[in-house]
């Protein structure tokens, strides 16, 4: 006999939810040392056998951090809204034990909603190590609920958590009363009323709290009879002394729990974290450092173990594609098969994967990063330049995640409150150049400025967030004006970066890179073989065929940027699927076989490519249309066909014009 359970994961950002939703579940989605990781509620099933050998199907549901069930962003309504109106079986509250205090606000709201609970606490090595010590059984006696002591990074406490949450199940709950003063008390008497006719899901009390603490999105879980006494009631003057009451009782109550159940044996000292903010956070250094940080990575990334391997994988790729075409003459294959096969797919798909140690490369650096909690602090030192192009701090969260890719970028712009702030955030996204095009600025990088690369890729990295703070300053004075909101981040402890995690999230990150590289790579390299060698008479040359064609009539556009060519046309037009096409296209264009040496490549180009218009065409690449992915992504966030045109035209003329300004300054130089 099979039971089932659905158990909703919530908890304040940046605790583990996403670790221990991994750890039980067995998945592998992005775990990151940062808040606004995970901005949309995933789910995923474990079985758990009990002693009655019953088998126990639980559904567990990681909703994004919050630290109260009051919503103001798009993630936090997500969280707020699943466990409110989805009536989860059991909520599992992870906590964070070595910052117990600021967490149970958010359990204190839990507790009254009257739905079963079960804490973990989390992180009790770190508790420990600070010199922390709870008292787990008293705890549970005051609030009432089951508490399970874990380490979710190391698995620890797991069986007895999972059979806490299928006994929590089986017994009836009640609503937790924190005490509030009599005024309070009286005037939710007065709100309760007003409720108790209605049918509700949620406790009448839970309802009138949130109500009384200004909550108007509460007013949708109540029928709509009574909707305009309780919007008086939301108005009335008392109300904003009311709300900071609760707010005060509540954190009395949770300093009272703590000194019953919280003793410590720390020392007054300056940890190791603080001694390192010292400077990785100061005013004027902190930016600097990150400059030198973030090209340090590019270094690491292409001259001093990127490129070697690079030109590894390019050996290994060539001897394959000889045996590949040798074997196919062996079988007396036809030759526009063979061709085809060679020229078209397996050159087409070896072009980008000969890329793949400096795209791994670039993962690993930046997962060590954000693993060791270096990238929340560059949130905090950006928040000042932000706050100055009238941004919210939030906005740098999702400009960072966006050197990886900028469709969880785009996603990760729901942790923006204000809603203006949030389309600025989204439509400049793309400008932070994603992992995708990586392999174009390595290829061009290597082939035009060979002993360069790391100074020529971090320049296109500092050119793309340069245009994109221009343009957020320019739209938050024109279409999103508004006051910029103040910024709130707790900054996580530095920890060692955990070599197992590390290679989790890289290999995720690799294995998505193979696969898009076997299907959607594999199958516009077949598209562009067939439009490269047919027109509509039948199979012909390159020079004449369709997509030779296709980029003529593009070419005269790009003619002032310097690559007015049809190849970099047609290349530029295939990369709107996706960036990675563009090397692709190049390698079948120019017939380089699975060779994207610098010099082979060098000299395929040397014809239509000065070092000049080349970097211009690095420039374009960088600035213009980005990939289906992130156009569907933009028009899924904004949900409107009419923003991701608006993305479409105006990138393109800011690419064009940036390109066309260093070509003709350009030409003056050299």
């Amino acid at each position: 006999m099979t039971n089932h359970l659905t158990v909703a994961l919530a908890g304040n950002p940046n605790i583990g939810k996403t670790t221990l939703f991994n750890a039980l579940t067995g998945s592998h989605y992005t775990v990151g040392n940062w808040a606004g990781v995970t901005v949309e509620k995933k789910e995923g099933h474990f079985y758990y056998q009990s002693a009655e050998h019953t088998s126990v199907s639980i559904n567990l549901v990681d909703l994004p951090g919050t630290y109260s069930l009051s919503a103001f962003s798009l993630d936090e309504s997500i969280a707020r809204d699943y466990i409110v109106k989805e009536n989860p079986d059991v909520i599992l509250n992870l906590v964070d034990a070595s910052n117990l205090e600021r967490n149970l606000y958010l359990t204190l709201q839990l507790l009254e909603l009257g739905k079963p609970v079960v804490m973990a606490l989390n992180m009790m090595d770190l508790a420990t190590a600070k010199g922390l010590k709870i008292n787990t059984e008293m705890l549970t006696s005051l609030l009432g609920i089951p508490i399970i002591p874990i380490v979710a990074s190391k698995k620890v406490g797991l069986k007895e958590l999972t059979a806490a949450l299928v006994t929590a199940s089986k017994v009836d709950s009640t609503a937790y009363h924190v005490p509030y003063l009599a005024s309070i008390e009286a005037t939710l008497s007065e709100t309760i009323h007003l409720l108790e006719d209605h049918s509700l899901k949620v406790p009448a009390r839970w309802i009138a709290l949130k109500l009384l603490e200004g909550d108007e999105r509460a007013l949708d879980l109540v029928p709509g009879e009574h909707h305009d006494e309780l919007q008086t009631l939301l108005q009335t003057e008392e109300i904003e002394a009311i709300r900071e009451s609760i707010t005060d009782s509540k954190y009395e109550h949770i300093s009272s729990i703590i000194s019953k159940v919280m003793s410590s044996d720390a020392h007054e000292q300056t940890s190791f974290t603080n001694k390192i903010d010292h400077f990785v956070t100061h005013r004027f250094l902190g930016i600097p450092i990150f400059a030198a940080v973030m090209f340090a990575v590019f270094y690491f990334t292409f001259n001093l173990v990127g490129n070697p391997l690079t030109d590894l994988f390019d050996t290994v790729f060539g001897h394959i594609l000889d045996l590949c075409n040798n074997g196919l003459v062996a079988l007396n294959v036809a030759d526009w098969l063979r061709a085809l096969i060679i020229d078209g797919a397996l050159n087409g798909v070896f072009g980008v994967l000969t890329f793949l140690p400096n795209i791994a490369c670039l993962f690993i650096a930046l997962t060590i990063l954000e693993d060791t909690g270096y990238m929340a602090r560059v949130a905090f030192i950006m928040d000042e330049l932000m706050r100055k192009l009238g941004l919210n701090g939030k906005s740098i969260i999702p400009m960072l995640l966006g050197f990886g890719c900028n469709v969880p970028a785009i996603m990760g712009t729901r942790t923006i409150e204000d809603e203006k702030d949030r389309m600025t955030s989204i439509l400049i996204n793309p400008f932070f150049s994603c992992s995708a095009r990586l392999p174009i600025f390595t290829l061009f990088a290597s082939a035009f400025f060979p002993g360069k690369e790391a100074i020529v890729i971090f320049s296109l990295y500092f050119i793309g967030i340069l245009i994109g703070l221009l343009v957020a300053f320019i739209f938050k004075k024109t279409l999103f004006k508004s006051d910029s909101m103040p910024f709130i981040m707790e900054l996580p402890p530095y920890h060692l970066p955990s070599i197992k995690h590390i290679a989790t999230q890289v290999w995720e990150k690799v294995r998505g890179f193979l696969i898009k590289a076997g299907t959607t790579i594999f199958v516009a390299s077949v598209i562009l073989w067939f439009i490269l060698n047919f027109n509509f008479t039948g199979p012909t040359d390159m020079s004449n065929s369709l997509g030779a064609s296709i980029g003529r009539i593009i070419a005269p556009v790009f003619a002032p940027l310097g690559f007015g060519n049809w190849q970099a046309a047609l290349s530029l037009i295939a990369g709107v699927v996706g960036k990675e096409i563009v090397v692709s296209n190049m390698a079948i264009v120019y017939g380089l076989g699975a060779s994207t040496s610098a010099t082979v490549f060098h000299d395929a180009l040397a014809s239509s490519f000065s070092p000049l218009s080349a970097y211009c065409f690095l420039i374009f690449t960088l600035l213009y249309v980005p990939c289906v992915g992130t156009l569907g992504a933009i028009k899924r966030e904004t949900n409107s066909l009419k923003w991701m045109w608006f993305a479409i035209s105006y990138q393109l003329l800011i690419a064009w014009g940036v390109a066309f300004i260093f070509y003709t300054v350009g030409n003056l130089f050299f």
